[in-house]
């Protein structure tokens, strides 16, 4: 185990990042510049995307978001101006 005396939580979050990544890529090897560039910021897209996909589900499960399929097969979203003055609201309280 990573000793997190030695480390603050960041630190140590990144030193399982880096070990999740070589696990999963065994033969992987790159200098700092590269592992900060693709190794690192490709498992924060990854993570992103997921918590960006759940949350906009849930905006338009709420209907605060609407989801519409454009030409392209893609799903784009906009603010529905319906609820604006609700949206308005559940950010003041925020």
């Amino acid at each position: 185990m990573i000793s997190p005396v030695r480390m603050n939580e960041e630190k140590v979050r990144t030193a399982y990042e880096i070990l999740e990544y070589l696990n999963d890529n065994p033969n992987a090897q790159d200098t700092l510049e590269g592992i900060v560039e693709w190794w690192l910021v490709e498992r924060t897209v990854k993570q992103q995307t997921l918590a960006v996909e759940e949350a906009l589900s849930m905006l338009a499960a709420e209907r605060l978001v609407l989801a519409r399929k454009g030409l392209d097969g893609r799903t784009h979203y906009k603010l529905n101006s319906r609820r604006q003055r609700k949206i308005k609201l559940l950010l003041k309280r925020r």
